[in-house]
């Protein structure tokens, strides 16, 4: 670039943020005076690396130096992120660790690095097509998407607004001109971006799931794809009427299993080739699925997630978390059809590579070179491998270029001696890094993970060359590090690699996981601490040798020894830190002391407990009184300066309590059930300690110790801490680990985000005071990246972090400039090898994972002593028991030989008869079980026998018949009919389990039986207290007019509340009518039934599943089908044999009517006769088993003779051969007879013909001609008859041949499904255990679903009730309240008082019965405070306390009363609408409790349907792999293959031609029925939208009513006013009387007025007689004054001087006081003035009487007085 472009390059950059051009959001504004005109970025613009990249968050105030770490490099990868590896150039690959972007050399090994800019991590990267930039998509609030330009890794554009948290993935298109980006949740949004012009071009929401991929197609610009967590979904960029527009479609998985798709890929014809979890790939045509490609014999195409990745001439390649990658043909991929049972395509592959067995691919890149087949691969067990795809004979096998940690890692330490670091992750490897160097020494792998990992201290090896290694099976190995090369003298051999780990002891403690290890501070003892909550301490030296162990309350989290400074130095304690919150303090074991043979547990060690208590909810308490307390100050001050400037103290006062009313209510104390987890902690003083807690209590550092009491259980202590730290934004991100440097001059801490914080500290600040201001940068994933290990080196010139998310950091404290020239060395020292370590055996691994625990070895030593010490006593007592068993015989025998008196009886011999009773029992039991044992054999045997006999007895129902035609060969038999078996009932999964819909009878049976809603049985009382009864005068009597006016208002208030009860009934049936907001039409729910039915390549129809029941009655129903066809054939073919057997009969007859007519006729004349048919033994079987006497006493002497003959032969054979020869004899004797009598007839014939010389007449020969004749025409219908009857029979022999041949043909098919369905039945049977207890456990859920509801509804029913009567309590208080304003009435001097003993709160005493006293006592506490400060504050603005005992003067009695007893009425509806307030909340939480419950269960039956679900799948997967048989003619075959018909009909797909024709017309069907649907889905749109119109404006209108309503109301009555109450007021008889008292004292009135009118007029005569007498004393008067004036003008003159000023300042005076008088009297009269209209108006409008205005103002107001004040008198 040159200087120009530079300099204008740096301009741009410098003043990017604050020119007018540049919009916030990340778009170029608009300029002025180009509205419509866009300006675009120049090419040259780029931002300030500097000015972008987060930097660390320093304390404000602080001397803390910005650069305090300084990166020094990255041993780790985080190979378990998805796509986090791609590749810029030929040698440089870009990858993700926590939140940096490194930039790896792979030649060299150099990093390169840039920070996250936000701070908040990095969420996804890719490389431009171009290879000249990158894309770095951030995670945070609000994150951005930087794009680099590389090589000079300058920010080039910055991309803002895209998602709301996260980027989950992004792409470019082919040519690099558009970006796409993804965004993770929660508003997964999508967004195609103009990223040259950092300008959006389209957004919108992909799916509400995890997005894992979205890509271009690199055949179609306008397509995209984008997959994830269960689906993959297809979008068009679009053109509409309003521009551009993403339409995307989802991805129908149908019949296949739902799976998360990893990778995929576009075809060229626009398919996509997709993976899936279990190792299948998918081929989408469209939205659904084409094919599932699978190996031969149904074999997957990898083991595992498989993902396609690249298409590469006509070969498609595909890797898999199985470390295989391999190659298909594609041209067979994208014609592949899925069969139509389980829609799979069986495909081989055609080149594989197998990159190594413990190996999990990832994601691939290719090589930027043209041309090239080079890969790298993203391992996710933790390396990089460089892949050569060619697949030649010369291809490379794959290598391994960089290998790292796998996962999380658990745990890491430093060298005391050297620049060393040892790291152990769960991949079970041991790695050593040289971070001088930045490289790694060696690694080393187990058959376990590792789980904790610490460095011997110098005092435990000098050369600190040993590690101890905790393994998740509770395995610790003792390695050693040596320098290989040392050896090389001595052994001859060139080592490789720079260092060596070597086992030097392995022995197993703890039976889990080991989750810390420590050295005690002299290095004599090793601890180890594990997840089975104990810890096991161990004597170090050449060998370790177990002491013994401990129990400690919870799994071991971290362990801590005392230091120096703290006890004794032969005092050592452990601090041992518990993951639930527990602590104890153990004192260091004796390895003297503690010896036991028995076991290593040491349960009298001295020890302490604490159990941490939560106490931040009390801190925040107190925080906010201190802030309330301090805004309460500086409020006072405020106004103690504005009351000195004002002088208005009681003012002030007034607003301070107001303030203090307004005040919140403080935070409640609250501690956690389960207890916050503990996270790290350290010793600060003898018996003191600080604890760092995560969750609730995370955000501060507490400081705890041990208390003196220790007898109480671990598990039951509450401890609380005594002092605690704020750790500033630490409230949702607690301290993982804590760390101090070796100067102890700073405090490392990881947090859980991921940051790494370094507190400055003083010397010797136990306290923590001096831990206030930080330094604190992100390093590590702010996600799943902990930052679980801080280390500082020896020399405290590096800091080394690792995190969960497997990256591993090095920081110096030092600049790298000043750091190289520190350190002397360039690689950390590596320890020299032990002397004679080269001719030392390997120490023995423990390698079983099963293998047993020390303690459990030693258990087991002990188990096997004692059963070696039991048997040799057993083996004592047996011999023992032989002896004495030898004596009592010899006593036997010895007593059988003497004489029989002296001979003692058995039962002498017996001491006691209890032995032998016991024996017999002991026999009998022994016979019982013998018979048990024996009882499964025996019932075999009868089965057996069962089995055999009907075999041989039942098997057959008939034999075969078979029936020969007569003039040919053929033949048709009977089919040999098996008698069929007995149907069997029941058995099958469905039958035996009960329906999933049993259970719910239990609603409607609490429905019918639950109780009526408790009626209101105060309802007279509240009547009484509402309208109390007062003392009133005597009643009056109306008038009729009156009566009848009362009469018509209460007729008139019933109408109308009549009116309004019909109305609400009327409403209430509309509101009934109204549907559900999820009402859902049966007939649209029925259609969709339908559709799912009938769309079976989508959905299963569950009632039509097969199951072994209905498989079993389809094998019945098909067995007896084909009886019924082989009765129908076999009741034919023995009807034909009868017909046959009738048949030969008639021929036989025919054929002696024939002899005879022969008989009669000439030689020569004769026809010859039909050879006569006889009747088969195979056509009547039934006859071999009928004989006759005299055939019985022929098989008698063939037999004699028989046995005579063949005396060496067996008796059966010579039975059945003499059976055989009697058949023949009898078939012989059968042709002899016929010969016999045939001859016999011809001999007769020949001795009845006459003589042919005899001479006959004329008449004669006419006659015998005649007879001749006839006997000729006799003959021959004789003959045609019978040929005429034997074709007759066997052309219906050849129909039921035929029919039989069709039958069979029939029955062969049937024997196929039959065939079939059994092997079905077979593989149902294989899936009903399963099944059976999966629909079990189904019922269960359901029943337990069912009970739950039906609480649920009965709770919530019971909770409607009670709001009921909570709302008719306010309703009765609302009406008590009026009542009680009614009774004092308006502008009463009294109100005030009533109002105030009315609403006075007075402790009541409550029953003990219905409450729990405590909790009643605390409530009436509360309850009396409350109502003391109330009637504090209104005795204080009263000004005297209030009596409500005594009835205030002047007030009445009886109102007093009646306010005393409506006090005592609301006080009783406080008390129950406070009881039906708690049962409210009472049922509330039971409703919750149920409804947690009901989501519980329905997640258990969701679990238990889909498990069944998926059985079914496997099942139907089963049965159709069957094979099924398909009889097909010639004609029928239409496969030809290069036209002949292939030898090879397996890809040949069979269906029926009337099936195909009906689907073609379906699918015209389909579409008429889908535009019909379209149609009536856009006409129900209009009508939605019209519907919602309307009811817009209806709700507008019923608005602008409402308002209407109110201002007519506000009009007429005042103020707004309830309707209904209104129109149902019935006439008042009290106002009537009251009306009618006012008339008659009116009139009386008006009598009295006239006459003191006639008593003014009289006075008024007499005082004007008296007016003219005063007026002549007045002239006179008047002269005296004249004479009195002038006298007067001359003293005043004289006076003048002296009385002028005083006179002049009295008048002033009085003329003031007299004008503010008259101001306020006019302003009292003009108030006056105002109230009589707005009356006289209100009276008016109501139809009252109005008074004239003098009457008014006669009646209501009192002569207005003279200005001053005296009446006005004359002059005299």
């Amino acid at each position: 670039m040159s200087e120009e472009n530079t300099c204008a390059s740096g301009q741009t950059e410098n003043s990017l943020e604050n020119s007018p051009e540049y919009d916030p959001a990340g778009s170029v504004s608009q300029p002025e005076g180009e509205e419509e005109a866009k300006k675009q970025l120049s090419a040259d613009t780029y931002y300030k690396y500097e000015e972008l990249h987060s930097r660390p968050i320093i304390t404000a105030g602080s001397d803390i130096p910005e650069n305090l770490l300084h990166l020094s490099h990255s041993f780790g990868y985080d190979s378990q992120r998805r796509s986090n590896l791609k590749l810029l150039d030929d040698r440089t690959l870009l990858f993700i660790a926590g939140n940096l972007l490194v930039l790896l050399d792979v030649p060299s090994g150099e990093q390169r690095y840039r920070r996250s800019c936000s701070g908040g991590g990095i969420g996804a990267i890719t490389a431009h097509p171009s290879r000249g930039y990158f894309v770095v998509a951030e995670k945070g609030n609000h994150p951005n998407i930087i794009i680099y330009e590389y090589p000079t890794l300058r920010p080039y554009r910055v991309l803002r607004g895209g998602t709301e948290r996260q980027y989950s993935f992004v792409d470019f298109n082919r040519d690099g001109t558009l970006l796409a980006s993804v965004g993770a949740a929660p508003d997964y949004m999508l967004t195609l971006w103009d990223w040259m012009q950092e300008e959006v071009m389209l957004s919108c929401k992909a799916v509400s799931q995890e997005v894992y991929r979205v890509s271009f197609s690199p055949h179609d610009p306008g397509l995209l794809t984008t997959s994830g967590s269960g689906h993959i979904k297809f979008w068009k960029m679009a053109s509409t009427f309003t521009g551009l527009k993403l339409q995307g479609v989802m991805g129908h998985f149908g019949k296949t299993v739902a799976t998360d798709i990893e990778g995929y890929v576009e075809l060229p014809d626009g398919k996509v080739l997709s993976g899936t979890e279990w190792g299948n790939l998918l081929l989408w045509d469209g939205n659904a699925i084409r094919a599932e490609i699978c190996r031969k014999e149904g074999r997957s195409c990898h083991v595992g997630t498989v993902q396609p990745f690249a298409l590469e001439d006509g070969q498609l390649m595909t890797f898999g978390s199985d470390g295989v990658v391999r190659g298909w043909d594609f041209e067979r991929i994208t014609a592949a059809e899925g069969d139509g049972g389980s829609g799979r395509f069986e495909l081989e592959p055609i080149n594989e590579m197998m990159v190594g067995h413990d190996v999990c691919l990832s994601s691939v890149v290719r090589s930027s070179l043209p041309d090239s087949f080079l890969w790298f691969a993203q391992d996710s067990n933790g390396a990089i491998w460089k892949l050569d795809l060619s697949f030649t004979n010369t291809t490379p096998d794959p290598e391994c270029l960089f290998s790292f940690h796998a996962g999380v890692i658990q745990g890491l330490d430093v060298s005391k001696k050297s620049h060393l670091v040892a790291t152990t992750a769960l991949d079970r490897s041991v790695r050593v890094f040289d971070f001088l160097s930045k490289q790694e020494l060696t690694t080393s792998r187990f058959n376990q993970g590792g789980t904790a990992l610490t460095w011997a201290p110098p005092s435990v090896n000098q050369s600190g060359a040993l590690l101890v290694t905790g393994f998740e099976d509770g395995v610790v190995r003792i390695l050693e590090l040596y320098n290989p090369h040392r050896l090389q003298a001595v052994t001859g051999q060139r080592p490789e690699g720079d260092a060596k780990l070597r086992l030097r002891q392995a022995f197993k403690p703890h039976t889990a996981s080991v989750t810390a290890v420590a050295y005690e501070r002299d290095g004599e003892i090793l601890a180890t601490g594990s997840a089975d909550c104990t810890v096991f301490f161990f004597a170090v030296g050449e060998s370790y040798q177990p002491i013994g162990f401990i129990q400690v309350p919870g799994p071991v989290q971290s362990l801590e020894w005392s230091p120096r400074s703290h006890v004794s130095p032969s005092d050592s304690r452990l601090l041992v830190l518990c993951q639930n919150g527990h602590v104890v303090e153990v004192h260091s074991p004796d390895p003297e002391v503690h010896k036991s043979h028995k076991t290593f547990q040491m349960s009298e060690l001295p020890r302490r407990s604490f159990r941490f208590t939560s106490i931040k909810s009390r801190i925040k308490r107190e925080e906010e009184l201190r802030r309330r307390q301090a805004e309460k100050d500086k409020k006072r001050k405020a106004r103690e300066k504005q009351q000195e400037a004002s002088e208005q103290h009681d003012a002030g006062q007034e607003e301070e309590e107001e303030d203090d009313d307004e005040e919140g209510d403080l935070p409640p104390v609250y501690i956690p059930e389960a207890g916050s987890p503990l996270c790290c902690g350290f010793y600060s003083q003898p018996g003191q300690f600080w604890l760092s807690m995560g969750g609730f209590d995370s955000g501060y550092l507490y400081h705890c110790k041990f208390s003196e009491n220790q007898d109480e259980d671990p598990h039951q202590r509450q401890d609380e801490p005594f002092d605690f730290l704020l750790v500033q934004n630490a409230d949702e991100d607690p301290v993982c680990s804590i760390t101090f440097s070796s100067s102890g001059q700073l405090l490392l801490c990881g947090m859980h985000s991921g940051a790494i914080r370094v507190y400055p500290l003083e010397p010797g600040d136990h306290r923590l005071a001096s831990m206030q201001s930080y330094w604190s940068l992100n390093i590590h994933d702010n996600h799943y990246g902990h930052l679980r290990h801080v280390r500082c080196s020896h020399d405290d010139l590096f800091v080394l972090t690792a995190g969960d998310d497997g990256n591993v950091f090095s920081f110096s404290l030092l600049p790298p400039e000043e750091l190289q020239a520190s350190l002397q060395r360039r690689r950390a020292k590596v320890p020299s090898p032990r002397v004679g370590v080269e001719s030392e055996s390997l120490a023995l691994d423990i390698e079983d994972p099963a293998a047993y625990s020390i303690e459990t070895a030693k258990q087991k030593l002990e188990n096997e002593q004692l059963c070696r010490e039991a048997e040799v006593k057993v083996a004592e007592k047996q011999k023992k028991l032989a002896e004495l068993q030898k004596r009592f015989r010899q006593v036997l025998n010895d007593n059988e030989s003497l004489p029989e008196h002296v001979r003692l009886k058995p039962e002498e011999l017996q001491l006691d008869g209890h032995f032998h009773e016991q024996g017999e029992k002991l026999k009998a039991q022994q016979l019982m079980e013998v018979s048990r044992q024996f009882a499964w054999e025996q019932e075999r045997i009868s089965i057996a026998l069962r089995k055999l006999q009907n075999w041989f007895k039942d098997s057959l129902e008939a034999t075969v018949v078979t029936v020969v035609a007569i003039r040919s060969d053929h033949r048709v038999s009977t089919y040999r009919l098996a008698s069929l078996a007995e149907p069997q009932s029941g058995g099958g999964p469905q039958s035996a389990a009960s329906q999933p819909d049993g259970g719910r009878d239990a609603a409607a049976d609490w429905k019918k039986s639950r109780a009526e809603p408790p009626r209101d049985s105060s309802k007279a009382e509240e009547r009484d207290i509402l309208h109390p009864t007062l003392a009133r005068p005597a009643k009056i009597k109306l008038g009729d007019r009156q009566e009848e006016r009362l009469k018509k208002a209460a007729e008139k208030a019933e109408l109308a509340r009549m009116k309004i009860e019909k109305r609400k009934q009327e409403w209430a049936k509309i509101y009934a009518e109204k549907p559900k907001e999820d009402y859902e039409d049966p007939q649209d729910l029925q259609a969709i039934r339908e559709a799912r039915e009938n769309i079976r390549d989508f959905t299963a129809v569950k009632h039509q599943r097969a199951n072994t029941e209905r498989k079993r009655e389809e094998l019945l129903a098909l067995e007896q089908n084909i009886r019924e066809k082989q009765v129908e054939i076999n009741r034919r073919i023995l009807a034909l044999r009868d017909s046959k057997v009738h048949l030969v009969s008639r021929l036989h007859a025919q054929a002696q009517r024939l002899q005879d007519v022969q008989q009669r006729l000439a030689a020569r004349l004769h026809r010859p006769p039909p050879s006569l048919p006889t009747m088969l033994p195979e056509e009547t079987p039934e006859k071999r088993l009928q004989c006759s006497h005299a055939t019985l006493e022929r098989y008698r002497g063939l037999r004699d003779r028989r046995l005579k003959m063949l005396r060496e032969e067996e008796d059966e054979e010579g039975a059945v051969s003499i059976l055989e020869q009697l058949e023949i004899e009898m078939k012989t004797e059968e042709g002899d007879k016929w010969s016999h009598a045939k001859s016999a007839s011809s001999l007769t014939r020949e001795e009845e013909t006459p003589d042919d010389g005899a001479e006959l007449s004329e008449l004669e020969e006419e006659l015998q001609r005649e007879e001749e004749i006839r006997l000729l025409h006799e003959q021959n219908s004789l003959l045609e008859q019978m040929e005429g009857l034997v074709r007759q029979f066997d052309t219906e022999l050849l129909k039921a041949r035929g029919q039989k041949l069709r039958t069979d043909y029939r029955l062969k098919l049937a024997a196929l499904r039959a065939l079939t369905l059994h092997q079905e039945t077979l593989v149902l049977k294989q899936f009903d255990r399963r099944k059976k207890s999966l629909l079990e456990k189904l019922n269960v859920c359901v029943e337990e679903e069912s009970s739950i509801t039906s609480k649920l509804e009965q709770c919530n029913q019971q909770m409607e009730l009670r709001r009921r009567e909570m709302t008719k309590l306010e309703k009765r208080e609302k009406s008590l309240v009026a009542a009680f304003q009614a009774s004092v009435g308006e502008n009463s001097k009294f109100e005030e008082i009533l109002t105030k003993v009315f609403r006075k709160k007075v402790k009541r005493v409550k029953n003990d019965q219905t409450v729990n006293e405590g909790e009643e006592d605390d409530s009436d506490e509360e309850e009396d405070d409350e109502w003391d400060d109330d009637f504090d504050s209104d005795a204080e603005q009263s000004g005297a306390a209030l009596n409500d005992g005594v009835c205030p003067p002047g007030c009445e009695p009886e109102l007093f009363e009646n306010t005393l007893r409506l006090r005592e009425s609301r006080l009783d509806l406080e008390e129950l609408m406070l009881e039906e307030k708690k049962t409210i909340e009472a049922l509330k939480r039971e409703s919750d409790t149920l409804i947690k419950k009901e989501k519980l269960v329905k997640i258990n039956r969701k679990a238990a349907e889909d498990d069944l679900e998926i059985i079914n799948k496997e099942t139907q997967q089963k049965l159709d792999e069957l094979d099924v048989v398909v009889p097909l003619r010639l004609h029928q075959i239409e496969f030809v293959a290069n036209g002949a018909m292939p030898l090879d009909l397996s890809e040949a797909l069979v269906l029926n031609g009337s099936e195909l024709s009906r689907l073609q017309d379906h699918i015209q069907q389909l579409q008429e029925e889908k535009l019909h649907e379209e149609d009536l889905c856009r006409q129900a749109h209009q009508r939605h939208a019209k519907l919602i119109h309307d009811r817009r404006d209806m709700a507008a209108k019923i608005q602008e009513l409402e308002k209407q309503c109110s201002e007519l109301m506000m009009t007429k009555f005042g103020r707004l006013v309830d309707l209904e109450s209104l129109q149902t007021l019935s006439g008042n008889r009290r106002l009537e009387e009251l009306k009618h008292e006012k008339l008659l004292k009116e009139d009386a009135f008006a009598k009295e007025i006239q006459d003191w009118d006639v008593k003014v007029e009289e006075a008024q005569q007499a005082l004007m007689e008296v007016t003219q007498c005063n007026t002549e004393h007045l002239r006179c008067m008047t002269d005296i004054l004249e004479e009195k004036k002038e006298l007067e003008l001359q003293v005043s003159a004289r006076q003048k001087k002296m009385g002028r000023q005083q006179f002049q300042d009295y008048r002033r005076c009085v003329d003031q006081e007299e004008s503010l008088r008259l101001q306020e009297l006019v302003k009292a009269q003009s108030q006056r003035a105002e109230a009589l209209r707005r009356e006289i108006h209100l009276l008016s409008c109501q139809g009252g009487h109005v008074l004239p205005p003098d009457q008014d103002w006669l009646y209501g107001h009192a002569p207005l007085p003279t200005p001053s004040g005296n009446t006005p008198s004359g002059r005299r």
